[in-house]
């Protein structure tokens, strides 16, 4: 009766918070919507466009993990929406200047290399680009993006953070060791070393080797750009971020990285005496959300034929519809869509991926390939990253066009599992026996005993397997052998301009240069783009993913990604390489930004 009773009080409970988080969502959406309603701005004449990039900027509008958190009006605006804006903002007579207030640039290198371009672009309309920031110490990104501007100001007390590019990846062999857990790893491809951290404590010469040359190509641009920015030698730029002279702005400005050393009520009295204003008259303004919503887009609704553009973006994994993440049951189903209309004309696939579960990036190329045998070409456009299992959806494609410091390759596959024996066994008294009617009943390989000779060489059978599909598919895309594949496969990472040199994509460009390439193809002048997958409002999704019985996980999920985002997606990431049953196909790293 007691349990019963608890029971029915639990129920209660649950069914009360679940309440509760759906009224206070509901509220506080209601709120945001109307704010958004009552605060909408216009594009008022002598506009300046002012950027702050603290926001995650997926390659989508709002496509991103943050939004399983967002219940307000804010945009997380995408890449081809943020460079759109500044290219209207270019012609647009309304907005004279922009405005760079950076505290923060963490993205991807090849974002920051597209959002660079569009504001140097920008400048040659000849209106005036200023960027301030109290301390460009948090984020060499942030400087990056600031230096590209007409005047660069600093805070007296701040810093110009210039160090290099470099990276500190943990290894936890050893503590699973001390905890009873050895990680059984199988793999293909020498420099496939996304098994390393759980069978080594450091890394392996071939994994030091890829890591190294793309670091210092990426370095190279990263120097080259700041230096033709700033009126420096490579040199110059080169011993700055050795020497670490930006770490006081004194020195910052002796070595010619910044302009002044201002307060900003200084940098918006420059901004103002460039537009002829008055010291009494407010600064007009106009963030870069509400400008993409403003402007005049250039969108022609009345073409008929389409381009569709699908942004393939997050890890690959098994399951449903996922903010940032590339679902098999989502992907396919949009993609079957896509084939399905007839007004599609061509396909433009912007891959940002460090891969994931093989058999998923398998459905989704399989898909690709029968929208092609429809006669819609696919142009694959890669962004940040699009390595292991996001190479493997692009490798199909008609062309493949990536940015110069795009990571991709990483053609290999491993697996990892995890054997708790020793754990279970020794440290708590735990034994695990069983009954079989046959030798593998129980399955090949199970985390309560060791794995035996063969079944790790039916696992290494499976591994190899994937590896040589793996190569298959990507010589039959790229029109090489085998043997070519194999020679620049084996899990090693290359940058775009590297993979150019060697075969793996056809040329260098951005998303505009795929959409062109797309219009060529299908031989088409005047087409609409119609973008996918279709992002839902997170009210909308939060409605659609509940149930009483996952509503304190959820809850836990979205504190944690809310407050420690890094720290979910790591333990995420982890728990899914492990609990997958299927071989792997995924960079051997979480790749972070230039910061």
């Amino acid at each position: 009766m007691k349990n019963f009773i608890k029971i029915i009080f639990g129920s209660c409970l649950g069914v009360i918070l679940a309440i509760v988080v759906i009224g206070f969502a509901l509220s506080f959406y209601t709120a945001s919507l109307m704010t958004a309603s009552s605060g909408s701005k216009s594009i008022a004449s002598n506009s300046v466009l002012k950027i702050s990039f603290d926001q995650p900027i997926p390659q989508k509008t709002n496509n991103t993990e943050a939004m399983m958190y967002n219940f307000s009006d804010d945009q997380f605006l995408g890449l081809y929406d943020i460079l759109e804006s500044i290219k209207a903002a270019k012609s647009d007579r309304r907005i004279k200047g922009i405005y760079l207030s950076l505290s923060s640039g963490s993205m991807g290198n090849a974002k920051a290399d597209d959002i660079r371009e569009a504001l140097e672009d920008f400048k040659e309309s000849g209106k005036f680009i200023y960027a301030y920031s109290g301390n460009y110490g948090y984020s060499q990104g942030a400087y990056y993006m600031a230096s590209v501007a007409d005047k660069v100001f600093l805070h007296p007390l701040g810093a110009v953070d210039l160090h290099g590019f470099g990276t500190a990846i943990p290894f936890f062999k050893d503590m699973l060791d001390r905890a009873g857990i050895k990680m059984q790893a199988f793999y293909a491809g020498k420099f496939k070393g996304a098994t390393e951290p759980y069978r080594r404590n450091d890394l392996s010469e071939e994994n030091r080797t890829q890591i190294k040359s793309y670091l210092s190509e990426m370095y190279e641009n990263f120097v080259e750009d700041i230096a033709n920015s700033r009126d420096l030698t490579t040199s110059e730029v080169r011993e700055i971020a050795s020497k670490l002279q930006g770490r006081y702005a004194a020195l910052a400005l002796e070595k010619g990285l910044v302009d002044r050393l201002v307060y900003e009520d200084e940098v918006l009295a420059e901004i103002k005496s460039s537009l002829d204003l008055n010291e009494d008259d407010k600064l007009p303004f106009i963030s870069l959300d509400d400008y993409n919503e403003k402007r005049d887009q250039d969108r022609n609704l009345t073409a008929t034929d389409k381009i569709a553009v699908l942004y393939a973006e997050g890890e690959i994994r098994a399951g449903k519809e996922t903010y940032g993440m590339i679902t098999d049951q989502h992907y396919v189903d949009v993609i079957r869509k896509i084939r399905a209309d007839d007004k599609v004309r061509a396909l433009v696939l912007r891959v940002n991926s460090p891969g994931g579960d093989g058999f998923v990036s398998d459905e989704i190329w399989r898909e690709l390939e029968l929208v092609q045998e429809e006669g819609i070409p696919v142009i694959a456009s890669m962004a940040d990253v699009a390595a292991s299992g996001g190479y493997y959806i692009s490798c199909g494609a008609d062309k493949i066009i990536a940015e110069p410091n795009t990571i991709t390759g990483s053609i290999g596959v491993f697996g990892i599992i995890p054997n708790a024996s020793e754990l279970l066994n020794d440290k708590l008294g735990i034994h695990i026996d069983t009954v079989k009617t046959s030798e593998y009943a129980t399955g090949v390989v199970s985390p309560f005993y060791p794995t035996g000779d063969r079944e790790a060489a039916i696992i290494q059978g499976e591994v190899d397997r994937f590896y040589e599909s793996f190569l298959s598919r990507v010589a039959d895309g790229r029109s090489m052998t085998r043997d070519q594949v194999h020679e620049v496969a084996q899990g090693r990472v290359w940058t775009g301009e590297q993979a150019l040199e060697i075969g793996l994509v056809d040329q260098l460009g951005d998303i505009h240069d795929a959409i062109a390439l797309a219009a060529e193809m299908a031989n088409i002048s005047d087409y609409r783009l119609t973008e996918y997958p279709f992002i839902k409002d997170p009210l909308q999704k939060l409605l659609e993913d509940f149930s009483m019985q996952s509503l304190e996980t959820k809850v836990q999920e979205k504190m944690l990604a809310k407050f420690f985002p890094e720290l979910q997606k790591t333990a995420e990431t982890l728990q899914y390489m492990i609990e997958c049953k299927k071989p792997q196909a995924r960079l051997p790293f979480d790749l972070s930004s230039m910061n």
